[in-house]
């Protein structure tokens, strides 16, 4: 029976999935709530699947699916967030995923990303195919925010939604003085001269 590992740190979700996956005769072996037992579980577990979410607590999906591929495990990544396609799909590719998927999509996405993956195929929106929107492709803001690197992108994340630098810092498993530079760092990239105007940024574009 295939097996999956789901790391969402919302219970709710969590439960559906493994419904949906169980409705498939696909097997949960282990849950995580943030990123760093997640990596304990996979290497626990192995199981052939890891659903992971973006936004978590102690390492962000982004950096889980990294540590992932470098411990050189047999185990298939599927994206499953609600963070924007346009700006995160083509980075969890790179990173090492096998499929983005929206939580705002319809549950048979889901379904059909998770069989994709299980017979080894990609399952990734046209999106993931450019780092911006065709439409947006002048616009200075969406290419700035499209420059940023992964890191640069989940503290923005953190910052937008109000964590303060020490909270941002304890999420993503950095020092206070990193999160520190890396927010001087957005400001400069993102043009912007407040962490209001950072905030607004990222609301513009469904970043937090």
């Amino acid at each position: 029976m295939y097996r999956a590992l789901i790391v969402d740190d919302h219970p709710f979700i969590r439960a559906s999935v493994a419904l949906l996956l169980g409705q498939d005769g696909v097997r949960t072996v282990g849950e995580a709530d943030n990123g760093r037992l997640a990596l304990q579980l996979a290497r626990e577990l192995v199981p052939d699947l890891a659903i992971v979410d973006l936004a978590m607590p102690q390492l962000d999906g982004l950096a889980v699916i990294a540590r992932l591929r470098a411990m050189c495990l047999p185990i298939r990544v599927l994206v499953l967030t609600s963070q924007p396609a346009e700006f995160y799909a083509l980075r969890c590719r790179r990173a090492g995923a096998m499929a983005f998927i929206s939580k705002a999509d319809d549950l048979g996405e889901l379904r059909n990303a998770v069989q994709a993956v299980a017979q080894g195929y990609s399952y990734f929106p046209a999106v993931a195919m450019s780092s911006v929107r065709t439409s947006d492709a002048s616009d200075s803001e969406v290419r700035a925010l499209a420059s940023l690197s992964d890191r640069e992108m989940m503290v923005l994340h953190h910052l937008s939604r109000g964590f303060s630098n020490k909270d941002t810092a304890a999420n993503m498993a950095l020092s206070v003085k990193t999160v520190s530079s890396y927010k001087l760092r957005l400001m400069q990239k993102l043009h912007c001269s407040s962490l209001v105007s950072l905030a607004d940024v990222a609301r513009r574009h469904a970043l937090c």
